[in-house]
């Protein structure tokens, strides 16, 4: 053992998967998922420049 080689041994590095043939279905499915997820984060994008949705927290009786 040389005093250099310690811990854990990174595993080996895997060879890249090879895009398949994807049919028209295929890629019309994914363009799909691609707008909802672009319209998903602008609605998010929308909703965070507005404030609270409720001003709830503790409500106050009128009596003092």
């Amino acid at each position: 053992m040389s005093g250099r080689q310690g811990g854990k041994l990174k595993p080996l590095k895997k060879p890249k998967k090879q895009n398949s043939d994807l049919d028209d279905e295929d890629l019309a499915f994914k363009k799909k998922q691609q707008e909802e997820a672009k319209k998903l984060k602008e609605l998010q994008q929308k909703a965070a420049g507005k404030g609270p949705l409720l001003s709830g927290g503790i409500k106050k009786s009128g009596k003092k």
